[in-house]
């Protein structure tokens, strides 16, 4: 991963700690202004940005509970259903995903998530065509509760434009949508 940042600001603030999670938040101390008594939280990537508006590493969500981290170069995109919609399902019993090479465009259906409660279709966030499946989840189901939005990825799709992922949800405008 790329380095945070060595300074801050030209003003003096300086780097105190960062977390080393792909979302971290730094915190900052301004030693020129307030002589070290504020603290600043700074949220920075670690990797870099696609170049319109949208950060490699960084997850986006769609309305319809999916997310998409697009790889350091933008075209691969790994798909998965939030951590909201798992615990809506409640226990997942059975995920069924596409065949590898399968294309797919912005909304179409990627496969699905039966739980005790309900069925649920998994939309693509963008068009792209499948280059892999998780398919430890066929026999491992309740990973997508375990951890929806880590080894519980459903696909990775090469991405046909990943400027598609700018109309997503960033994590805090998901968490307002979701009121979490």
């Amino acid at each position: 991963m790329a380095s945070i940042a060595r300074t801050v600001c030209p003003l003096g603030r300086r780097v105190v700690s960062a977390a080393t999670t792909r979302s971290p938040l730094v915190v900052v101390r301004d030693s020129c202004l307030w002589q070290r008594r504020s603290a600043v939280l700074r949220r920075f990537s670690t990797i870099g940005s696609l170049g319109f508006g949208v950060v490699a590493g960084e997850k986006r969500y769609t309305k319809e509970h999916e997310w998409i981290e697009l790889s350091e170069d933008g075209t691969i995109g790994t798909i998965g259903i939030s951590t909201h919609a798992a615990h809506s399902l409640g226990d997942i019993v059975y995920v069924e995903l596409p065949a590898l090479a399968t294309t797919v465009g912005a909304g179409d259906m990627l496969g699905a998530v039966e739980s005790v409660k309900s069925a649920s279709d998994i939309l693509t966030p963008v068009s792209g065509t499948v280059v892999e499946r998780n398919e430890v989840l066929e026999e491992k189901p309740g990973l997508l509760n375990q951890a929806p939005e880590a080894d519980g990825w459903i696909v990775k799709l090469r991405v046909r434009d990943a400027r598609e992922v700018e109309g997503l949800m960033g994590i805090e405008e998901y968490g307002k949508f979701t009121g979490e």
